[in-house]
This record gives structure tokens, C-alpha cells and sequence, in this order.
């Protein structure tokens, strides 16, 4: 083994031009390799961070309710049926509920919701929002309002209101003015806005109003208990089985937030197959490099293969030496691509703190390790036909030539 690494190293310095571009061009197959797993894997965390950032992960709820039917029992006729929706499921009672998903493992915050539909009103302007009813202490138990703030508090008291950006400027109102929130239920109440968020989204910022749980229950005639319960969990993509668990747990329909983003999920499936695509293109590259490298190496030096052979080396001995020659190539290409990829990609901040036009590059998924080894494994596997291209040279034919 030590003479076969010898021979490699003989052969490989011995053209250190044609050496140094053919490490070289496994660098920058190394490098692509890291900046598309890099820039995908970041890429999928921003979309992530964009959309599931301050939704609940899984969703509690009461099962939908049977529509009511109206029969005429003199004819035996459906005279009339409930339009699905007009009634909205209530957890009676969340105590029982509450201490169940507690116990679950993965649960990082958990919030019990009054939620329902409503009118914001401000002079003769009227914009539709969606109401949430939630306890002082878990405002920003979901999203996080709180750091989302462009003005007042998160201090959520009785008769006290928090609203987006977009729909006090639509509205018209700031801090400490007042609001009329209609309820669908034809309930209506003057609120005092006490904070202005900002999350950079149509949907919370143009038409959601957060409410006190009291205010709530006044609002949407909810004595008791609540609409739902909301969850963020430490492993985002472990809510589909967390969502199985917990229904099983509480017999409640739990929601993971994959049903609702089908098209986000099938936008990073294609994204992540397209880098695949690129990442299998830059090895292969690499194979057919080192290999035409070899096979010209191996033509090169036929007389050289001649004489070891006549001197006694097997053919396993100058497989050694070939295969040997794939591996230091790949190796040293490999090392000098991944350590070429963190020089560059470290200045870029992770993408939960990017900002607008910049490049979502997450190094930590560059896949630095799994680079190396695959383009190891590559450059071994190219080196195999020279090897055994130069271990069938014919000692008498070559040097009589």
C-alpha cells in the first residue's frame, strides 16, 4: 500500500499544472455542490419563516358540527338545511383538553382562542377582519406579536384592541383612539386600540384584530370554554404525526398546518428536486473529469506500466496505484472546494435574519461533509476503468514498442 501511494503521489506531481486544474475542477463541482444545498436549504427555511412563522403549527378544534334539517312531518319532506358553517363548534370545556396536549411531547407553546369573524369600524369606513379572543399572557404565544410592534403594547386589557399597520391606515386611527368591532353575531363594542403590529402580511396585517378572551366571549355570545386551541411545536415538519397523536389523545379534530399549505409544500418538493438535479449534474462532472484525466494518465505512461509489470507488479498493484490517484484527487479536491464554499458563504447572515435582495443562504445545511464523501466515492469510482485500463497493459508489447 505504501509503495502504490508513493507511485500516486510520483505520478500526480509529476504534472502538477494538469494536477492543479484537475483539482481544481473538483473544487468548483465541490463548491456548487455546497452553495445549491446551501442556498435550497435556505431558501425553503425564508419561505418557512415567511409563511409558518406565526401560524400555529397544529390546530384543536371541537368537530364541525352537524347541519340542522327542517322537515315537514306531515309530507315527510326536507323542507330546509342548515347552511354548513352557520354554526360554530365551541370546546366547552378546555381544561381537560389543555392538560392533555401539555403532556405531549414537542409542545413548545399552546394557547386557547376565541376566534370568529367581524366588522372594524371608524367613522363611515367598515373593513372585515378576523377577530381573536385570547388571554393577556399569550399574545404573542403564536405569533409574535410582540416584537412585531410599530407602535403602543401588547398590554391586551378588557376593551382594549391590537391591529395590524395596513388596517389603522385604512381606518384611518392610532394609538388610544377608539374602535367599533362588530361581531357576526350582531354584537358590537367600542374598543380602544393600545398597539399597531406589522408582520409584513395582507392577512394579519390589513385584517386581524387581537382581543382580550373576556371581550371575546361578550362579542361572540361564548359563555364557556373555546373556538380553539392553538400549538407551536419544536419540529415544525413532526406536525402531521404530532396532529394524529393529539386527536387520538383528545378525540378533537387537530389540524396540522401542512393541510392548509399544499402549494407551499409542493413549491420546496420541486425546489429541493431541482437542486437535487444540479448537485447530481456538478458530480458528475467531477466522475467524467477524474476519469479523463486517468485514461489519459494511463495512456501517457503505458511504457512506465510496461516495465512495473515486467518487473513483477501485479495488476492489482497498479489498480492500487491508479485508484489511489482518484482518491488523493478527489480528496484534496474535495478539502479545498468545501473549505473554498465556507470562506464565501460565511458572511451571508442565516435567513431568519436577511433582509430584502439578499441571498436566503443557510450554511449550515451546505452539506459540507456529504460533499466530500460523495465526491470521494465519485473520484474512486471514475478511477476504476483507467485502473483497469493500465493493469491490462501488455508488458512485452508495450516495451518493445
Amino acid at each position: 500500500m505504501l509503495y502504490q501511494l508513493k507511485f500516486a503521489f510520483r505520478y500526480l506531481s509529476a504534472g502538477l499544472v494538469q494536477t492543479a486544474l484537475l483539482v481544481l475542477g473538483v473544487a468548483v463541482g465541490v463548491f456548487v455542490f455546497v452553495f445549491m444545498s446551501a442556498l435550497i436549504g435556505g431558501l425553503a427555511v425564508f419561505l418557512i419563516n415567511q409563511t409558518v412563522g406565526d401560524i400555529a403549527h397544529v390546530t384543536i378544534a371541537a368537530p364541525e358540527l352537524v347541519p340542522a334539517k327542517l322537515y315537514d312531518q306531515s309530507q315527510g319532506a326536507l323542507i330546509a338545511t342548515e347552511k354548513s358553517g352557520a354554526r360554530s363548534a365551541v370546546l366547552r370545556s378546555s381544561a381537560a383538553p389543555l392538560a392533555t396536549l401539555r403532556q405531549l411531547p414537542g409542545v413548545t407553546a399552546i394557547s386557547a382562542e376565541i376566534s370568529g369573524n367581524g366588522f372594524a369600524k371608524h367613522g363611515s369606513i367598515v373593513k372585515p377582519v378576523a377577530v381573536v379572543g385570547v388571554a393577556p399572557d399569550k399574545v404573542s404565544a403564536i405569533a409574535d406579536v410582540k416584537s412585531r410592534l410599530v407602535a403602543g403594547s401588547t398590554d391586551l386589557q378588557i376593551g382594549s384592541v391590537l391591529i395590524g399597520k395596513t388596517l389603522a391606515d385604512d381606518l384611518g386611527v392610532g394609538i388610544g383612539q377608539g374602535l367599533r368591532l362588530t361581531s357576526d353575531r350582531g354584537v358590537d363594542t367600542v374598543l380602544t386600540i393600545s398597539g399597531i403590529f406589522s408582520f409584513g402580511l395582507a392577512a394579519l396585517d390589513e385584517g386581524t384584530a387581537y382581543i382580550n378572551l373576556k371581550t371575546a366571549r361578550g362579542l361572540f355570545g361564548i359563555r364557556y370554554g373555546v373556538t380553539r386551541i392553538e400549538l407551536r411545536l419544536a419540529d415544525l415538519w413532526a406536525a402531521p404525526n404530532f396532529a394524529k397523536r393529539a386527536a387520538e389523545a383528545t378525540g378533537l379534530d387537530a389540524t396540522p398546518w401542512t393541510a392548509n399549505n399544499a402549494q407551499l409544500l409542493s413549491g420546496l418538493q420541486a425546489q429541493a428536486r431541482s437542486g437535487t438535479i444540479i448537485k447530481a449534474f456538478a458530480l458528475i462532472t467531477i466522475v467524467i473529469g477524474v476519469a479523463s484525466a486517468l485514461l489519459l494518465s494511463t495512456y501517457r505512461r503505458r511504457s512506465e506500466i510496461g516495465i512495473m509489470r515486467a518487473m513483477g507488479a501485479g495488476k492489482g498493484f497498479v489498480v492500487g496505484v491508479f485508484v489511489l490517484q482518484g482518491a488523493l484527487i478527489g480528496l484534496f479536491g474535495g478539502l479545498f472546494g468545501a473549505a473554498l464554499a465556507y470562506l464565501v458563504l460565511s458572511p451571508f447572515p442565516p435567513p431568519s435574519e436577511i433582509t430584502t435582495g439578499q441571498l436566503p443562504i443557510d450554511i449550515a445545511q451546505g452539506g459540507f461533509g456529504i460533499a466530500i464523501a460523495l465526491t470521494l466515492a465519485g473520484a474512486i469510482l471514475a478511477s476504476i476503468l483507467p485502473a483497469r485500463s493500465a493493469a491490462g497493459v501488455d508488458p512485452v508489447t508495450v516495451i518493445s514498442q
